[in-house]
Order: C-alpha cells, then structure tokens, then sequence
C-alpha cells in the first residue's frame, strides 16, 4: 500500500518539459566555458554542470549582479526548465538586485537522471555546495526561494542550514498527498513532507501564493506560513492562480520589500522575533505554467 501510494504520489509530481527547451555547449575558442542555448555571453550569467551524490550531473546557472548583497537560490516548479524561465530570472536579477543561483533538477532539461523527491534534495545540496565552493557565498547572504514543488528541496535544504537569511515559498505545498487528498495526519509514505519541515527552519519566511490557486489551494500556504516560526506577512494575491502569480504587479513588489527587509535584519533579533515588519517597482513577466496534477 505504502509503496504504490509514493509512486502515485511521485508520478503526480513530476512533469519535465519534453523535450528540453534549452541545450548545454561549450564555447568555441577562448576558456571553452559552458554556454546555455538562447542566453548571450553579455547577460552575466556562468553555467555549470554539478554532479550529485546520486551521480547525476545537474544544470546550474549563476546570474550575477553586479551591486547584489544577497543570493537567491531560486527551485522552480514542475512543468518548467531552465529555457523556460530566462525572462523571469533576468526580471528577477535586475529588480531584486540580487544574485540568482538556478537549476533544473534531474531528469528536467539537460540536467541527467531521472526526477525524484529524493533526487530533488540531492540536487539542492549539490547546487548549495556549488555555491559555496565557487563563489564563497555564506548561509547569511543565502535566500532560498521555492515555486510549488520547488518548495520540497527548499525546505530540506532550510530546515538544515541555521544561518539562513530567508526562504520564499511560491505556491507552495504542504505535502505530495495532500495535494491530492485532504488528510489531517503526516503518512510515511508521503512526498515532500513540507509541513512537518517548516517547523525546523529557523529564519524568515515569506509566503505567496494565489486565492484562485486551483492545482495547490492557497491553503497550504496558508498553513506554511502559519506553521513558520519567524513569519514575514504573506501575499495572498487575490485571484491568482498556480501559474501567472508573476503577472501581478504586488508580486516584484512584495519581493522587493521582503528583500529590503532582510537587508536590515542584522538590525533585528531573530530570536526574540515571531513577525517581521513588511514596504516598490513594477510588475514582471511570468515563466511557462508550473502544473500539478494527472498527466
């Protein structure tokens, strides 16, 4: 019973564009570094290719800003590569001012394997040692950021580093099953057991998601963030759905706040803090639907 109900649950979850919209290649000439179809070398943006404790090589894309104080380790949903979300990481960099580290997981895009909820944490942790090893980045200039499955790695990743500054959860799940069911109670052979792992995370949290959501009820946001110990005030964008939330001007603007807040956050104790205050630019564009649900 337990082991059909997580393969169910896993074939739910996952759903690679096919075939990829990006390829991975290396330059001509010069340092014969790795390239992404459809970005030019003037976008400031390095390529990698991270292998995982599972064996798998991972695609992972740096942009960096030039003025950035903070990084955001962005895991996008699951019917979305990398190719797919250029426009939105451009958007993302140039009005956050921040650094943005993403990838795709395994089996999605170029990235090798095959998709997995255990993969999925095998592929943050790569991508955070990346980051680590390559460009020095410190868990306390380190946002994690995860969109609808996206929010599985992300709070396995949240839940083990203390030092965080922050974690966005975009239309996020409580967990696999409860996706599908309205249960009350944390079965073994669950997915992306989120509800149980936000109580472990030790830093803002900054939830968003949308009141019309039809794949994930805006309720497993709601119960997210009620569960966060250290809350920043949600964004509940009325009449968004599961996969336009970035059409909505409140959406960069909201994440622009919450950005400055953590900026001034060394300011505040964390420890003596169970809400953190809230306080401008323009809307973005939006990336390719993030489905969840029957293939």
């Amino acid at each position: 019973m337990g082991n059909v109900t997580s393969l169910v649950a896993a074939r739910f979850a996952f759903f690679p564009p096919e075939p990829a919209t990006y390829e991975v290649f290396r330059e001509r000439g010069g340092d014969g570094r790795l390239c992404l179809t459809g970005l030019s070398p003037e976008k400031n943006v390095e390529v990698h290719l991270v292998e995982t404790r599972a064996g798998n090589r991972v695609v992972a894309t740096f942009w960096r800003h030039p003025r950035a104080r903070f990084t955001v380790l962005y895991s996008h949903g699951n019917a979305a590569d990398l190719g797919q979300m250029l426009d939105l990481f451009l958007e993302l960099r140039a009005h956050l001012r921040v650094n943005i580290m993403s990838y795709d997981f395994s089996g999605y895009g170029a990235s090798t394997g095959k998709p997995s909820e255990f993969n999925t944490y095998y592929d943050i942790e790569a991508v955070y040692d990346c980051l680590k090893k390559e460009y020095g980045i410190r868990q306390e200039d380190l946002i994690l950021y995860g969109q609808s499955v996206g929010s599985g790695p992300t709070l396995h990743l949240a839940a083990r580093l203390q030092k965080l500054r922050g974690v966005v959860l975009h239309s996020a799940i409580l967990s696999g099953i409860r996706v599908l069911y309205p249960v009350k109670v944390t079965f073994c052979f669950d997915i992306f057991k989120n509800i149980d792992k936000i109580r472990q995370v030790n830093c803002p949290v900054f939830v968003i998601h949308g009141t019309a959501d039809d794949i994930v009820d805006w309720t497993h946001g709601k119960r997210l963030w009620e569960l966060s110990k250290i809350k920043y005030d949600p964004l509940w964008i009325k009449g968004g759905g599961h996969c336009n939330l970035e059409t909505y001007p409140e959406y960069i603007k909201h994440l622009r706040k919450f950005i400055n807040a953590m900026e001034k956050l060394p300011l505040v104790k964390q420890n003596n803090q169970s809400r953190l205050p809230t306080s401008t630019i323009t809307e973005s564009k939006h990336n390719k639907c993030l489905r969840f649900g029957k293939r």
